[in-house]
């Protein structure tokens, strides 16, 4: 089996991190599994070394793309082959992380995304996405798909399987949420296929942290950078 690492980036999540954490002790080792406190200012930091796993801090919050740029450094040092990325409140089911491992096996050039199933006729059950983020997910995976001339239909999932062979290619610049639909277009330039995985629409009304104004500005601007790649 390949040596996968599993990357959390946290901010403020102590009220999910421990359970999270614990679902995920039945797929991976303690060793093998890294939190990325972005400067939160609850018990994140303190909660993740409880529970025994790697854990790095950054004093102050830098963004989730740099989170998951700290713990990608970290793979490519260790040697690991494969960078498991989940959230760290609670909406992607930890159960189904055997389906990515299974992908895995099968395709080593393939980058593996939790894609939401959407529920149309039961829009307002507490667990489906809201339309304002069911809409920004359409239009910038489509804008994406267009681009990188490749299907994606979740690009803004963080539920994914990355090769570490298609990270060392990359030079990665986002610092923030653009990070990861910037790795989905590098990687199809790149010639890796992006596949999918169904999991559930788990939305339990978390606080986001994403800042419609600012975060769609950065998003149509790595759209216009893309193309002078």
């Amino acid at each position: 089996m390949e040596k996968i690492l599993v990357l959390i980036p946290a901010y403020n999540a102590s009220k999910t991190l421990s359970f999270l954490i614990e679902q995920i002790f039945p797929f991976f080792k303690k060793e093998d599994i890294l939190v990325v406190d972005d400067g939160s200012n609850d018990l994140t930091f303190d909660i993740a070394k409880e529970k025994g796993v790697i854990v790095f801090q950054h004093h102050k919050n830098r963004g989730k793309g740099q989170a998951l740029l700290t713990g990608f450094d970290y793979a490519l040092k260790k040697g690991y082959e494969g960078v498991l990325t989940i959230d760290a409140d609670f909406q992607h089911p930890p159960h189904l992380i055997k389906d990515f491992l299974s992908k895995k096996d099968k395709n080593t050039k393939a980058i593996f995304i939790g894609t939401r199933r959407r529920d149309f006729k039961n829009r307002q059950r507490s667990r489906d996405m809201p339309f304002h983020r069911f809409l920004s997910n359409t239009l910038t995976s489509l804008a994406i798909s267009i681009i990188a001339r490749e299907r994606i239909y979740d690009s803004q999932s963080g539920y994914r399987l990355i090769p570490t062979t298609c990270l060392k290619k990359m030079r990665l610049k986002s610092k923030k949420y653009d990070l990861e639909s910037e790795i989905l277009l590098k990687a199809c330039r790149l010639g890796f296929k992006i596949d999918s995985i169904s999991i559930p629409t788990v939305y339990t009304g978390s606080k986001s942290f994403i800042n419609p104004c600012k975060d769609t500005l950065r998003f149509l601007y790595l759209l216009w950078r893309s193309f002078w790649w």
